[in-house]
């Protein structure tokens, strides 16, 4: 019973370290409280590093809104992007170790990647992927709605990404070139990213309860559950997201207290306790800049803040005159801020269970002006405003668009609702489906399903189906803009999906096909005569084919009763007709230029 009872204490001790003696942090509970309030987040927790110590860690609010479970510095939560800095920091030490440099192509160390053309796969170098200038945009759907464990996939679809800009012209975040950097780790060391995280940082930094899956999370203790806020400031709770393959980028579970150790090693040139970690070298090279995010020029108001940079794993800034590394994290119902000042020895993690939150960035700079003894400003107060300006925009809108002819929404689709189904594909993306159910169509991804309500022509919106059904509270949601070739037929679908390129990511149709049996197939093989002879067989007992001299083979593809399309041509479809004995006595070739009708010979 007493050596519970220590442990209990012990917990205790650990998990809220409070700041008594620290006049910098008087009266700090009362702003992270309003903070709390007026953001309506479900909770948060936060720790301070001072040099070598945590000085301060707390949670507030919940972990569990519904059962109303406290918060506190230990609890797990996903941190996102925040852990670009461990997987870079794992070329840092390999590069120490002599398995590589900075300047190798990524194509030395991963065989068969490609990007998409030839500058790019010749001048492309690791750093450029640690610093995110390669020209190449985020493509984040690829990842996040064709979702797969297994990063070697992923890796293959890169050469289908398009760059928006020239190789170190322009910063561009980009989630992939991370997933390359984990996996040219994996390839160099032989172990997975995710055993390299745990054996390289997690062990010898004593981050014992952080973990890098959500299989992993959902089985520990002390964890979060995301939360959204919905139109109406309601919070809901949100699904845990699998990021998957793509873990290198932001799969990393941990907790304030936790992380406060990756912050001591930052703030104490790569050592941990007794042990160097990382280099000094590395450390100060990936807190310098590599690459320019953008010109951050500073105003009237604020001539402190300014600088915005980027090195390996981190951003760069200036938040009024004190160096700052920074880098945040979101991903669904989960978002962080992990925050060196290196001059002054002060670092601040912030997790919170709210989704695309502005909690850390207040909290976080909320206790910097405290800490660094700057001007302090009232951040409830800012977003406040920033919440005013927003709401009156959406009024405005709402005005504007009430005031815009509406679209012809009464006029049915230019199709047949099945000429849309079927299976649609982009090699640097993945596949998804289109399923006519109850004369209502719905797109099927990997982990979500949309209906699709007509807007206008071959346009269609998609509103999210969920447990409690269809959610049309999207003010702006995403458009299918289907395509069709000279024949009239849906050959593909168009989306906006990436908003640094100036056209949409198109999508190829492949009509979905119907199960004829053997013996159907055989009554429409013969010979057919038109101004040659048209052969049409079954091959393997399963598909049927046509023959025109002179012609390659054409495999056809069963897509209503009768009715094949030619599996390599667009726009080229066999129609049998039957007569009234059952039996096969024409068919007819639909092309773009016209109908042919063959006789079969008897």
């Amino acid at each position: 019973m007493k050596k519970t009872l220590i442990t209990i204490l012990l917990l205790i001790s650990v998990s809220t370290v409070s700041a008594r003696g620290d006049k910098r942090l008087n009266g700090i509970e009362k702003d992270l409280n309003a903070i709390l309030e007026t953001t309506k987040a479900a909770g948060f927790a936060v720790a301070i590093v001072d040099g070598t110590k945590i000085i301060y860690a707390k949670g507030f609010g919940y972990r569990d809104y519904e059962n109303k479970t406290p918060m506190d510095a230990d609890t797990l939560m996903a941190i996102g992007s925040s852990s670009k800095s461990f997987t870079s920091s794992i070329l840092g030490q390999l590069r120490d170790e002599d398995k590589l440099t900075f300047d190798d192509s990524p194509i030395k160390h991963i065989p068969e990647l490609r990007f998409f053309n030839d500058n790019l796969n010749s001048n492309i170098i690791i750093k450029d992927l640690m610093s995110h200038r390669t020209g190449i945009p985020r493509h984040d759907y690829s990842w996040y709605m064709f979702p797969t464990n297994d990063k070697d996939d992923l890796i293959k679809r890169i050469q289908y990404h398009e760059p928006f800009t020239g190789l170190r012209q322009q910063w561009h975040y980009n989630n992939f070139m991370f997933l390359a950097q984990g996996v040219i780790a994996e390839r160099i060391t032989g172990k997975s990213w995710e055993e390299n995280i745990k054996k390289r940082f997690f062990e010898p930094l004593e981050m014992k309860r952080s973990n890098v899956s959500i299989d992993e999370l959902e089985k520990s203790s002390n964890i979060a559950i995301g939360y959204e806020l919905d139109e109406d400031k309601k919070i809901n709770k949100m699904d845990y997201y699998h990021i998957a393959g793509m873990s290198p980028a932001g799969s990393i579970n941990s907790s304030v207290n936790e992380m406060s150790n990756w912050i001591i090693t930052w703030l104490n040139d790569g050592k941990f306790k007794d042990q160097q970690i990382l280099s000094e070298s590395y450390v100060t090279e990936a807190m310098s800049s590599q690459a320019v995010v953008g010109a951050a020029f500073p105003d009237k108001e604020e001539p402190g803040m300014h600088l915005a940079n980027y090195g390996y794993g981190w951003g760069i800034s200036s938040y009024r005159g004190h160096y700052r590394v920074e880098h945040g994290g979101n991903i669904d119902g989960f978002s962080a801020s992990v925050a060196l000042y290196p001059s002054d020895d002060l670092g601040i993690v912030v997790l919170t269970n709210q989704n695309g939150s502005p909690v850390p960035y207040m909290v976080r700079n909320t206790i910097a002006d405290r800490m660094l003894k700057t001007k302090k400003t009232n951040w409830v107060k800012v977003f406040k405003a920033e919440e005013e300006k927003h709401e009156k925009a959406k009024e405005d809108n709402k005005d504007e668009t009430a005031e815009k002819p509406a679209l012809s929404q009464k006029n049915p689709p230019p199709h047949k609702l099945g000429d849309y189904t079927g299976n649609y594909s982009h090699l640097g993306y993945g596949e998804f489906t289109v399923t006519n159910e109850s004369d209502k169509l719905y797109a099927n991804f990997k982990l979500k399903k949309y209906f699709l309500k007509h807007l206008h022509y071959d346009v269609f919106e998609l509103f999210e189906v969920t447990d409690t059904g269809i959610d049309t509270k999207d003010t702006d949601p995403l458009k299918f803009n289907f395509n069709i070739n000279d024949a009239g037929e849906i050959v593909s679908v168009k989306m906006k999906i990436e908003g640094s390129l100036d056209h949409a990511i198109v999508f190829d149709h492949e009509p979905k096909t119907i199960d004829v049996d053997l013996a159907t197939l055989k009554k429409y093989s013969g010979v057919y005569e038109l101004s040659g002879e048209i052969k049409v067989y079954v091959k393997n007992e399963k598909t049927l084919h046509l023959f025109i001299a002179g012609q390659p083979e054409y495999e056809l593809l069963p897509i209503d009763k009768h009715l094949f399309k030619i599996k390599t041509l667009d726009g080229y479809k066999v129609e049998f007709e039957e007569s009234t004995d059952k039996s096969i006595k024409h068919l007819t070739l639909r092309q773009p230029n016209g109908n042919f009708k063959a006789t079969k010979k008897e």
